[in-house]
């Protein structure tokens, strides 16, 4: 994962001009390419924005000691961050410039624990549907044999920056 954070500007917060003027699928690929800061919340759980096409997100994260709970197992925030990233940047890429949104709603299945002995996860999010104010998406954590973890499915609001 650091060959590919390598490439990027680093951790910053988009001012809200720049990103008025960007389309989603636009930014989302600019923070792929080194273009654009990637948010610093990737830092913070250690993962990455891998792939993005238009109704669709792809993020790796690995799970760490560091992201455990009491009971030895990874904190159930880190599969719901991955899994709202994943879904909430799907709809973000389908998004015209001057377009943002929030997540209303998220709801999230647990299939199992994650530790880090099961090593890096990817969170595949895709639109279900997308419409002029709302829209909703799917996703789902994976191991590198493809064996679930947690999946969920979303709503954002749509609205003009």
């Amino acid at each position: 994962m650091d060959a590919v954070r390598a490439r990027a500007t680093g951790p910053a917060v988009m001012p809200p001009e720049q990103a008025r003027g960007l389309g989603g699928l636009e930014m989302l690929q600019g923070m792929i390419d080194g273009k654009l800061p990637y948010p610093p919340i990737c830092d913070a759980l250690d993962f990455l924005l891998l792939e993005v096409a238009k109704g669709r997100a792809l993020f790796q994260g690995l799970p760490q000691f560091k992201h455990y709970n009491p009971i030895g197992s990874v904190h159930a925030g880190f599969h719901v961050t991955l899994l709202d990233s994943c879904m909430a940047c799907a709809v973000h890429s389908l998004l015209a410039p001057g377009q943002g949104y929030t997540t209303l709603e998220v709801k999230i299945n647990f299939t199992r624990a994650l530790t880090g002995a099961v090593g890096p996860v990817r969170a595949e999010g895709k639109v279900i549907q997308s419409g002029r104010q709302i829209a909703t998406a799917e996703g789902r954590l994976v191991d590198a044999a493809g064996k679930l973890y947690s999946h969920g499915t979303t709503t954002c609001l749509i609205f003009t920056l």
